[in-house]
């Protein structure tokens, strides 16, 4: 019964550390705020891979992990960044702004309870990544002007709900061997998060931002490579066409 429990456990762990966020940056702790999102990026890494280890998958455990995902990647981010940067804007303009993330992680995470995505890669940018992307990018924002902070933030909305193909590492499991090693990366993680909360969470923002980049990039080159092949493809129809010779008077 406690086996079956532990992904769970580490679900809630997830939207535990979410609520914290929440609270922390309204306690104006933005930097701590955004360590938690970040080691519950970590949780909700594991908590699935831990599931398949102990082969205790559950339809409960999957549906759990995406309420606590939308707080945890969806709430609690776009307040940080509401409470760090968007108050100083007119209400409306910064409500908007900051309702549109969290309610395009839960179109983004209702599409993916219901619709199979490609082997190997998530359709759209997935809300951990987006969140841990914008918890972190808020704590740039006396180096970042607020018009950038906004489009950043509508562009990774969008992301989410586009059909951009981001690799997939779930696949990457847990032998069962080794899941008594997780709480001790988890602890490990927390400690470090809380010693190093000013400079360890903007050191992370480079690889989310490259992961969020990566699938834009890839998109692009794909459409690229796609017209490419169109403008090849109605070339060699026009050379293999025949030409008529015009007849003699």
């Amino acid at each position: 019964m406690i086996t079956k429990s532990i992904p769970s456990l580490l679900t809630v762990g997830n939207l535990s550390l979410g609520i914290i966020a929440i609270i922390l940056v309204f306690n104006e702790k933005p930097e701590l705020a955004a360590m938690m999102v970040i080691i519950a990026m970590l949780l909700d890494g594991v908590d699935g891979r831990v599931a398949r280890a102990l082969n205790v998958q559950s339809e409960f455990g999957k549906e759990l992990d995406s309420l606590s995902d939308v707080i945890s990647f969806g709430v609690a981010p776009a307040f940080i960044m509401y409470v760090v940067a968007f108050q100083e804007l007119s209400p409306a303009l910064g409500w908007i702004v900051t309702a549109l993330f969290p309610i395009c992680g839960a179109l983004r995470l209702a599409r993916f309870n219901v619709v199979s995505g490609s082997p190997g890669y998530f359709i759209g940018l997935p809300i951990p990544a987006a969140g841990g992307v914008l918890s972190t990018l808020a704590l740039f924002k006396s180096d970042i002007p607020v018009a950038v902070l906004i489009a950043s933030t509508i562009l990774l909305s969008v992301l989410m709900v586009s059909t951009i193909r981001y690799p997939n590492f779930k696949k990457v499991g847990i032998p069962r061997s080794a899941v008594w090693v997780v709480p001790i990366i988890v602890v490990i993680s927390v400690v470090l998060g809380i010693l190093f909360e000013h400079h360890l969470s903007k050191i992370l923002f480079i690889p989310l931002l490259l992961y969020a980049l990566y699938g834009l990039k890839k998109n692009v080159d794909r459409r690229v490579l796609k017209k490419r092949s169109r403008k090849k493809g109605a070339v060699d129809d026009a050379v293999d066409e025949p030409v008529q010779s015009e007849k003699p008077a």
